[in-house]
Protein backbone atom coordinates (compact mmCIF):
# COMPACT_ATOMS: atom_id res chain seq x y z
CA UNK A 1 0.00 0.00 0.00
CA UNK A 2 1.42 3.40 -0.94
CA UNK A 3 0.88 6.51 1.13
CA UNK A 4 -1.25 9.24 -0.45
CA UNK A 5 0.48 12.17 -2.10
CA UNK A 6 1.31 14.94 0.34
CA UNK A 7 -1.42 17.57 0.41
CA UNK A 8 -0.06 21.07 -0.34
CA UNK A 9 0.31 23.13 2.82
CA UNK A 10 -1.13 26.22 1.12
CA UNK A 11 -4.59 24.61 1.13
CA UNK A 12 -4.55 24.18 4.95
CA UNK A 13 -6.44 27.44 5.64
CA UNK A 14 -8.91 26.51 2.92
CA UNK A 15 -9.49 23.12 4.56
CA UNK A 16 -10.19 24.85 7.87
CA UNK A 17 -12.79 26.99 6.09
CA UNK A 18 -14.22 23.90 4.38
CA UNK A 19 -14.61 22.21 7.76
CA UNK A 20 -16.25 25.30 9.23
CA UNK A 21 -18.74 25.43 6.34
CA UNK A 22 -19.51 21.71 6.66
CA UNK A 23 -20.09 22.14 10.39
CA UNK A 24 -22.34 25.14 9.79
CA UNK A 25 -24.33 23.14 7.24
CA UNK A 26 -24.91 20.35 9.73
CA UNK A 27 -26.54 22.89 12.07
CA UNK A 28 -29.13 23.89 9.48
CA UNK A 29 -32.31 21.86 8.90
CA UNK A 30 -32.54 20.97 5.21
CA UNK A 31 -28.86 21.58 4.37
CA UNK A 32 -26.47 18.63 4.16
CA UNK A 33 -22.84 18.68 5.22
CA UNK A 34 -22.23 16.19 2.43
CA UNK A 35 -23.51 18.77 -0.03
CA UNK A 36 -20.98 21.33 1.22
CA UNK A 37 -18.20 18.73 1.05
CA UNK A 38 -19.18 18.07 -2.57
CA UNK A 39 -19.26 21.76 -3.44
CA UNK A 40 -15.90 22.46 -1.82
CA UNK A 41 -14.24 19.58 -3.67
CA UNK A 42 -13.23 17.28 -0.78
CA UNK A 43 -16.11 14.79 -0.70
CA UNK A 44 -14.35 11.79 -2.28
CA UNK A 45 -11.18 12.39 -0.27
CA UNK A 46 -13.05 12.62 3.04
CA UNK A 47 -15.00 9.41 2.37
CA UNK A 48 -11.82 7.62 1.31
CA UNK A 49 -9.88 8.76 4.39
CA UNK A 50 -12.74 7.92 6.75
CA UNK A 51 -12.88 4.45 5.23
CA UNK A 52 -9.14 3.95 5.81
CA UNK A 53 -9.50 5.06 9.43
CA UNK A 54 -12.28 2.53 10.01
CA UNK A 55 -10.24 -0.17 8.25
CA UNK A 56 -7.32 0.62 10.54
CA UNK A 57 -9.46 0.01 13.62
CA UNK A 58 -10.84 -3.21 12.10
CA UNK A 59 -7.34 -4.51 11.29
CA UNK A 60 -6.13 -3.67 14.80
CA UNK A 61 -9.02 -5.58 16.39
CA UNK A 62 -9.50 -8.51 14.03
CA UNK A 63 -6.23 -8.81 12.09
CA UNK A 64 -4.54 -10.21 10.15
CA UNK A 65 -1.19 -8.56 10.91
CA UNK A 66 -2.83 -6.30 13.44
CA UNK A 67 -0.14 -3.69 14.04
CA UNK A 68 1.28 -3.67 10.51
CA UNK A 69 -2.20 -3.51 8.97
CA UNK A 70 -3.23 -0.76 11.39
CA UNK A 71 -0.21 1.38 10.46
CA UNK A 72 -0.65 0.72 6.74
CA UNK A 73 -4.26 1.89 6.75
CA UNK A 74 -3.45 4.98 8.81
CA UNK A 75 -0.65 5.80 6.35
CA UNK A 76 -3.22 5.94 3.55
CA UNK A 77 -5.35 8.47 5.43
CA UNK A 78 -4.98 12.11 4.34
CA UNK A 79 -4.36 13.57 7.78
CA UNK A 80 -3.49 17.00 6.36
CA UNK A 81 -7.08 17.11 5.12
CA UNK A 82 -8.91 15.27 7.90
CA UNK A 83 -7.43 17.20 10.84
CA UNK A 84 -8.10 20.79 9.63
CA UNK A 85 -11.58 19.81 8.41
CA UNK A 86 -12.44 18.30 11.82
CA UNK A 87 -11.05 21.37 13.61
CA UNK A 88 -13.14 23.64 11.38
CA UNK A 89 -16.27 21.55 11.99
CA UNK A 90 -15.75 21.54 15.75
CA UNK A 91 -15.25 25.32 15.73
CA UNK A 92 -18.49 25.82 13.82
CA UNK A 93 -20.53 23.50 16.04
CA UNK A 94 -19.20 24.91 19.31
CA UNK A 95 -19.35 28.61 18.37
CA UNK A 96 -22.30 28.91 16.01
CA UNK A 97 -24.93 26.45 17.27
CA UNK A 98 -26.89 29.01 19.27
CA UNK A 99 -26.58 31.72 16.64
CA UNK A 100 -27.66 29.42 13.83
CA UNK A 101 -30.59 28.03 15.79
CA UNK A 102 -31.82 31.55 16.54
CA UNK A 103 -31.37 32.66 12.92
CA UNK A 104 -33.38 29.68 11.65
CA UNK A 105 -36.10 30.14 14.29
CA UNK A 106 -36.37 33.96 14.23
CA UNK A 107 -36.01 34.50 10.47
CA UNK A 108 -37.46 31.36 8.84
CA UNK A 109 -38.18 32.88 5.42
CA UNK A 110 -34.79 34.57 5.13
CA UNK A 111 -32.84 31.52 6.34
CA UNK A 112 -34.73 29.13 4.07
CA UNK A 113 -34.22 31.50 1.14
CA UNK A 114 -30.46 31.53 1.68
CA UNK A 115 -30.26 27.76 2.04
CA UNK A 116 -32.58 27.19 -0.93
CA UNK A 117 -30.14 29.06 -3.17
CA UNK A 118 -27.16 27.19 -1.75
CA UNK A 119 -28.65 23.74 -2.26
CA UNK A 120 -30.29 24.50 -5.62
CA UNK A 121 -26.98 25.55 -7.18
CA UNK A 122 -25.20 22.65 -5.45
CA UNK A 123 -27.24 20.18 -7.51
CA UNK A 124 -24.81 20.88 -10.34
CA UNK A 125 -21.93 19.38 -8.36
CA UNK A 126 -22.84 15.66 -8.45
CA UNK A 127 -23.99 16.14 -12.05
CA UNK A 128 -20.53 17.45 -12.99
CA UNK A 129 -18.97 14.47 -11.21
CA UNK A 130 -20.90 11.87 -13.23
CA UNK A 131 -18.68 9.45 -15.18
CA UNK A 132 -19.09 10.01 -18.90
CA UNK A 133 -20.76 7.48 -21.18
CA UNK A 134 -20.07 6.94 -24.84
CA UNK A 135 -23.29 7.19 -26.85
CA UNK A 136 -25.71 6.15 -24.07
CA UNK A 137 -28.82 4.34 -25.26
CA UNK A 138 -32.34 5.65 -24.80
CA UNK A 139 -32.88 3.00 -22.13
CA UNK A 140 -29.82 4.18 -20.20
CA UNK A 141 -31.05 7.77 -20.31
CA UNK A 142 -34.47 6.69 -19.05
CA UNK A 143 -32.86 4.73 -16.22
CA UNK A 144 -30.77 7.76 -15.21
CA UNK A 145 -33.83 10.01 -15.25
CA UNK A 146 -35.84 7.43 -13.29
CA UNK A 147 -33.21 7.23 -10.55
CA UNK A 148 -33.09 11.01 -10.16
CA UNK A 149 -36.89 11.44 -10.20
CA UNK A 150 -37.46 8.48 -7.87
CA UNK A 151 -34.94 9.72 -5.29
CA UNK A 152 -36.38 13.25 -5.51
CA UNK A 153 -39.93 11.98 -4.91
CA UNK A 154 -38.84 9.89 -1.93
CA UNK A 155 -37.05 12.85 -0.33
CA UNK A 156 -39.96 15.19 -1.06
CA UNK A 157 -42.53 12.83 0.48
CA UNK A 158 -40.49 11.98 3.57
CA UNK A 159 -39.88 15.66 4.29
CA UNK A 160 -43.63 16.19 4.25
CA UNK A 161 -43.95 13.88 7.26
CA UNK A 162 -41.59 15.96 9.41
CA UNK A 163 -42.46 18.63 11.92
CA UNK A 164 -42.92 16.91 15.28
CA UNK A 165 -42.89 18.89 18.47
CA UNK A 166 -39.67 19.40 20.40
CA UNK A 167 -38.66 16.90 23.11
CA UNK A 168 -37.45 18.82 26.15
CA UNK A 169 -36.17 15.85 28.17
CA UNK A 170 -35.39 12.91 25.82
CA UNK A 171 -33.90 9.67 27.13
CA UNK A 172 -30.20 9.15 26.46
CA UNK A 173 -31.03 6.02 24.42
CA UNK A 174 -33.21 8.14 22.10
CA UNK A 175 -30.39 10.68 21.78
CA UNK A 176 -27.89 7.91 20.95
CA UNK A 177 -30.13 6.33 18.28
CA UNK A 178 -31.06 9.69 16.75
CA UNK A 179 -27.39 10.70 16.52
CA UNK A 180 -26.42 7.39 14.88
CA UNK A 181 -28.98 8.01 12.14
CA UNK A 182 -28.51 11.77 11.77
CA UNK A 183 -24.73 11.47 11.32
CA UNK A 184 -25.25 9.43 8.15
CA UNK A 185 -26.51 12.63 6.56
CA UNK A 186 -23.05 14.10 7.06
CA UNK A 187 -21.79 11.86 4.26
CA UNK A 188 -24.88 11.82 2.02
CA UNK A 189 -25.44 14.98 -0.05
CA UNK A 190 -29.07 16.06 -0.05
CA UNK A 191 -29.90 14.45 3.30
CA UNK A 192 -29.82 16.76 6.30
CA UNK A 193 -28.93 15.45 9.74
CA UNK A 194 -30.33 18.56 11.41
CA UNK A 195 -33.54 18.08 9.48
CA UNK A 196 -33.85 14.54 10.82
CA UNK A 197 -33.32 15.88 14.34
CA UNK A 198 -36.00 18.48 13.67
CA UNK A 199 -38.39 15.76 12.48
CA UNK A 200 -37.96 13.69 15.66
CA UNK A 201 -38.12 16.74 17.94
CA UNK A 202 -34.47 16.85 18.98
CA UNK A 203 -33.15 19.81 16.96
CA UNK A 204 -33.77 22.57 19.50
CA UNK A 205 -32.71 20.29 22.37
CA UNK A 206 -29.42 19.41 20.66
CA UNK A 207 -28.64 23.01 19.68
CA UNK A 208 -29.29 24.13 23.26
CA UNK A 209 -27.06 21.36 24.62
CA UNK A 210 -24.23 22.45 22.33
CA UNK A 211 -24.69 26.12 23.17
CA UNK A 212 -24.85 25.38 26.94
CA UNK A 213 -21.90 22.89 26.81
CA UNK A 214 -24.03 20.05 28.25
CA UNK A 215 -21.17 17.53 28.29
CA UNK A 216 -23.32 14.52 29.19
CA UNK A 217 -25.71 15.06 26.28
CA UNK A 218 -22.83 15.89 23.93
CA UNK A 219 -20.94 12.72 24.93
CA UNK A 220 -23.91 10.44 24.29
CA UNK A 221 -24.69 12.19 21.01
CA UNK A 222 -21.04 11.92 19.93
CA UNK A 223 -20.90 8.21 20.75
CA UNK A 224 -24.04 7.57 18.72
CA UNK A 225 -22.59 9.58 15.85
CA UNK A 226 -19.38 7.50 15.87
CA UNK A 227 -21.33 4.25 15.78
CA UNK A 228 -23.53 5.45 12.93
CA UNK A 229 -20.58 6.75 10.95
CA UNK A 230 -18.63 3.51 11.36
CA UNK A 231 -21.64 1.55 10.13
CA UNK A 232 -22.23 3.63 7.02
CA UNK A 233 -19.00 5.03 5.58
CA UNK A 234 -17.64 1.75 4.19
CA UNK A 235 -20.95 1.04 2.44
CA UNK A 236 -20.94 4.48 0.86
CA UNK A 237 -17.32 4.13 -0.27
CA UNK A 238 -18.21 0.79 -1.88
CA UNK A 239 -21.12 2.39 -3.73
CA UNK A 240 -19.00 5.33 -4.92
CA UNK A 241 -16.29 2.96 -6.11
CA UNK A 242 -18.34 0.19 -7.70
CA UNK A 243 -21.58 2.01 -8.61
CA UNK A 244 -20.44 5.63 -8.88
CA UNK A 245 -22.85 6.80 -11.56
CA UNK A 246 -25.88 5.25 -9.89
CA UNK A 247 -24.89 6.67 -6.49
CA UNK A 248 -24.32 10.19 -7.81
CA UNK A 249 -27.65 10.12 -9.64
CA UNK A 250 -29.46 9.14 -6.44
CA UNK A 251 -27.62 11.92 -4.57
CA UNK A 252 -28.76 14.38 -7.21
CA UNK A 253 -32.36 13.30 -6.75
CA UNK A 254 -32.14 13.55 -2.97
CA UNK A 255 -30.78 17.08 -3.26
CA UNK A 256 -33.63 18.07 -5.58
CA UNK A 257 -36.22 16.57 -3.23
CA UNK A 258 -34.64 18.26 -0.21
CA UNK A 259 -35.56 21.65 -1.67
CA UNK A 260 -39.07 20.91 -0.36
CA UNK A 261 -37.79 21.68 3.15
CA UNK A 262 -36.17 24.93 2.02
CA UNK A 263 -38.99 26.67 0.15
CA UNK A 264 -38.99 30.03 1.97
CA UNK A 265 -42.75 30.38 2.41
CA UNK A 266 -44.32 27.62 4.49
CA UNK A 267 -46.85 27.30 7.25
CA UNK A 268 -45.45 26.52 10.70
CA UNK A 269 -45.64 22.90 11.81
CA UNK A 270 -46.40 22.09 15.43
CA UNK A 271 -45.80 25.70 16.41
CA UNK A 272 -42.16 25.52 15.31
CA UNK A 273 -41.37 28.16 12.71
CA UNK A 274 -38.21 26.33 11.64
CA UNK A 275 -40.02 23.06 10.96
CA UNK A 276 -41.32 22.36 7.43
CA UNK A 277 -45.05 22.81 6.89
CA UNK A 278 -47.42 23.18 3.96
CA UNK A 279 -45.93 24.99 0.96
CA UNK A 280 -47.45 28.44 0.43
CA UNK A 281 -47.38 31.10 -2.28
CA UNK A 282 -44.87 33.89 -1.60
CA UNK A 283 -45.94 36.32 1.13
CA UNK A 284 -44.12 39.20 2.81
CA UNK A 285 -41.18 39.25 3.13
CA UNK A 286 -40.43 38.39 -0.50
CA UNK A 287 -37.46 40.49 -1.60
CA UNK A 288 -35.18 39.42 1.27
CA UNK A 289 -35.52 35.64 0.74
CA UNK A 290 -35.17 36.04 -3.04
CA UNK A 291 -32.00 38.13 -2.74
CA UNK A 292 -30.53 35.72 -0.19
CA UNK A 293 -31.33 32.77 -2.47
CA UNK A 294 -29.47 34.50 -5.32
CA UNK A 295 -26.58 35.27 -2.96
CA UNK A 296 -26.39 31.63 -1.86
CA UNK A 297 -26.47 30.40 -5.45
CA UNK A 298 -23.74 32.86 -6.44
CA UNK A 299 -21.55 31.77 -3.51
CA UNK A 300 -21.80 28.11 -4.52
CA UNK A 301 -21.09 28.95 -8.16
CA UNK A 302 -17.97 30.85 -7.11
CA UNK A 303 -16.80 27.94 -4.96
CA UNK A 304 -17.34 25.47 -7.80
CA UNK A 305 -15.33 27.61 -10.23
CA UNK A 306 -12.54 28.07 -7.68
CA UNK A 307 -12.34 24.34 -6.89
CA UNK A 308 -12.28 23.27 -10.51
CA UNK A 309 -9.48 25.74 -11.32
CA UNK A 310 -7.16 25.83 -8.35
CA UNK A 311 -7.72 23.14 -5.73
CA UNK A 312 -6.29 19.60 -6.03
CA UNK A 313 -8.92 16.97 -6.69
CA UNK A 314 -8.97 13.34 -5.69
CA UNK A 315 -8.19 12.39 -9.30
CA UNK A 316 -5.03 14.52 -9.32
CA UNK A 317 -3.90 12.99 -6.03
CA UNK A 318 -4.54 9.48 -7.34
CA UNK A 319 -2.57 10.32 -10.48
CA UNK A 320 0.37 11.46 -8.33
CA UNK A 321 0.19 8.18 -6.40
CA UNK A 322 0.25 6.19 -9.66
CA UNK A 323 3.30 8.14 -10.87
CA UNK A 324 5.17 7.53 -7.62
CA UNK A 325 4.33 3.85 -7.71
CA UNK A 326 5.53 3.59 -11.30
CA UNK A 327 8.87 5.19 -10.36
CA UNK A 328 9.30 2.65 -7.58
Amino acid sequence: MSAPARRPLWVLPLDLVRGFLIGMAELVPGVSGGTVALVTGVYDQLIDSASHMLSAIKRLVAGPDRWAGFRAELARTQWLLIIPVLIGMAAAVLTAAGVMARFVADHPEASRGLFFGLVAMSILVPVLMLPSRESPSAGARLLDAGLVIGAAIIAFVLIGFAGGGAQTDPSLLVVFLAASIAICALVVPGVSGSFFLLAVGLYSTTMSALDDRDLGYIAVFGLGALVGLASFVRLLKHLLTRHRRLTLLVMTGLMIGSLRALWPWQSSAGGDESAPGALLAPYDPVLGPVLLALLGAAAVAALVVFERRFSPTVHEIEAEEDEREAVR
